[in-house]
């Protein structure tokens, strides 16, 4: 920045024209009180600096400094000169050290949807890792149903949305990540509750009670699948109310709910949670990562990368 120019209105019929790094001699002049010193801590020579002052007395048209065999010292115009000085060349500081850090996605802002619970699991140490590699991005999480995370996306209102399995989005990228165990969760004084596994078949005669949003919908096509015959399966109620609601719900004996592992940090007092299983063992459901193709804040490439080394193979198989 050495060689800047900041050319400003004309000052007494000619046009002001100040070099940035006069202004940094002129400082560092002030600092030093002699010219000799300060050309000697900036590596340069004193005939220089000298040369340098005095250019910019000329461009501005005020004496800064009064000369002697002991050193310079600051007139007071020079003085309030060099007091803006400093204020300019500290914002032009702060001005470069942000533009650097917004450029290498370790500034900015980065808004992450998500439709999974944040008490525990994967999201939530992901994203207490990313903070603390960048605790200068403004982190913004936003808990939609998948639509309107879609929508949001498409709006470029989100930067990337964390749904369950493989979500397919037009002119979108998308990443698998990993996978979250399923549990059902019911009252600790259930009969179920006295098992240390479930396995899909014992759903048989139970009342499930599920959420609209997501992963309600895509529990309730698993517990289809695992349980074909519809003499098998459970009743369902569906409920427009959050998860926390759904478990209320369960707690005042409702009925069971199906969860996932994440879920398992929001505790609720008199619930207990049982994994599900099948012949096969541990009933799984897996993440993505789905963002627009021609996002290029640098915040969201620090994310995806974190995300690669975090879950390199995405997604334990079922």
């Amino acid at each position: 920045m050495d060689d800047t120019n900041f050319a400003g209105p004309p000052v007494g019929g000619r046009r002001l024209t100040v070099v940035f790094s006069q202004l940094q001699h002129a400082i560092a002049a002030e600092d030093y009180g002699s010219f000799r010193q300060a050309a000697h801590a900036l590596s340069i020579k004193q005939s220089t600096l000298s040369r340098s002052v005095q250019l910019l007395e000329h461009s501005i048209g005020v004496v800064i400094f009064e000369r002697s065999s002991g050193g310079v010292r600051a007139t007071p115009a020079g003085r309030h000169f060099l007091r803006m000085t400093r204020s300019i060349l500290e914002q032009v500081e702060a001005l470069t050290a942000s533009t650097r850090a917004h450029g290498s996605g370790e500034a900015g802002r980065l808004v992450i949807g998500f439709c999974t619970s944040l008490t525990a699991g994967n999201l939530r140490a992901t994203l207490l890792d990313f903070k603390k590699l960048f605790p200068h991005v403004e982190l913004v999480t936003v808990e939609r149903s998948r639509t309107r995370l879609t929508t949001a996306l498409r709006n470029s209102v989100i930067d990337v949305s964390i749904l369950t399995g493989d979500p397919q989005a037009l002119d979108s990228k998308t990443t698998p990540l990993w996978s979250e165990r399923i549990l059902a969760v019911l009252p600790s004084e259930h009969p179920l509750a006295a098992r240390e596994v479930i396995y899909w078949t014992d759903l048989r005669n139970q009342t499930v009670l599920l959420s609209h949003y997501d992963p309600g919908r895509e529990l309730e096509d698993l517990l289809n699948a695992k349980l074909i015959s519809p003499d098998d399966r459970p009743r369902i109620e569906r409920h427009d109310v959050s998860r926390g609601v759904i478990k209320s719900l369960i707690a005042v004996g409702f009925g069971i709910s199906l969860v996932l592992e994440s879920d398992i940090g929001a505790n609720f007092s008199g619930l207990v949670y049982r994994e599900l299983r099948d012949g096969t063992g541990s009933s799984r459901i897996g993440f993505s990562a789905v963002w627009r193709a021609d996002n290029e804040n640098p915040a969201l490439q620090n994310l995806l990368k974190l995300l690669g080394e975090r879950y390199p193979l995405g997604p334990v198989a079922p």
